[in-house]
């Protein structure tokens, strides 16, 4: 919006030349008491579609991976150990 617009805008608002003025409808209308597409939209928090099953879907096969890494650096700290580690490594070592 270009700052002139903003300086000639009116601070106050003008009445609506039909009459109807949306704040007091909405302010009459209020809550609906009884919403006609509540059936139609529960599905999408139930089900295969919780809040717990789309959190679980969005990463597949995490806790298979977690397992298999915790057992390799398992494996890896108690059989592949190097027995030599910690010697002064010189020329003829290598």
């Amino acid at each position: 919006m270009y700052p002139t617009r903003i300086l000639r805008a009116p601070h106050d608002q003008k009445p609506n030349i039909t009459g109807f003025d949306i704040r007091k409808f909405a302010q009459s209308a209020g809550q609906p008491k009884y919403d006609p597409w509540e059936v139609h939209e529960s599905w999408r928090y139930t089900g295969m579609f919780s809040r717990w099953n789309r959190f679980r879907g969005a990463f597949p096969g995490l806790g298979i991976a977690t397992v298999a890494f915790v057992a390799y650096l398992g494996y890896e700290q108690y059989f592949l150990k190097d027995e030599h580690h910690g010697e002064g490594h010189g020329e003829e070592h290598h």
